[in-house]
């Protein structure tokens, strides 16, 4: 429907249901080629060797940081509204609990936050978090494995990839009006 200043209004869970169908088919057409990009690595000095099949840990990652943007876009209430659709349909995808699902992404924005602490980033902390469940460091090099630290231009590369499964969710409250 248009209205007379010339934006569509959108529901809150049609919100959720574009972005849900957008996200899922990100992850499922973008996830090969990430692992790809891991594999292929140079900074690693034995290859990680992840699945395609691995999906569990990014799909957490991919709804955290999408979470966390979506709560900087829209007020509080609006934001848990359209945060409990979007739980309720992924949680349906992955036949889980939305419970559950709901504390493993907020778990797993805070785990986030924490690796990237002082910074808010959510493209690196995404790129940290990954380094971080998919076990990547004891592949590194002597040095940045003593470190317990990632790689920085591996980490730079991982996010620029991970950049790619961020909804802009400021350009749809920009270009609709979520009722």
């Amino acid at each position: 429907m248009l209205t007379f200043f010339g934006r569509k209004k959108l529901t809150e869970a049609a919100t959720a249901n574009i972005f849900v169908n957008a996200a899922q088919e990100m992850i499922d057409e973008g996830f090969e080629d990430l692992v790809g990009l891991i594999n292929d690595s140079p900074e690693f000095v034995q290859p990680p060797a992840l699945s395609a099949e691995d999906q569990g840990p990014f799909v957490l990652i991919v709804l955290a940081g999408n979470f966390q943007n979506l709560s900087r876009c829209f007020d509080n209430g609006q934001y848990k509204r359209i945060g409990e659709h979007i739980l309720e349909r992924f949680a349906h995808i992955y036949d889980l609990d939305k419970m559950e699902l709901g504390r493993l992404v907020g778990e797993t924005r805070k785990f986030m936050m924490r690796k990237n602490h002082p910074s808010k980033n959510v493209p690196t902390a995404m790129a940290k978090a990954m380094f971080c469940r998919y076990n990547l460091n004891p592949l590194q090099e002597d040095y940045f494995k003593s470190l317990g630290a990632p790689n920085p231009i591996f980490i730079q590369r991982l996010r620029e990839a991970l950049e790619n499964f961020l909804w802009d969710w400021e350009a749809m409250r920009d270009k609709y009006k979520i009722v």
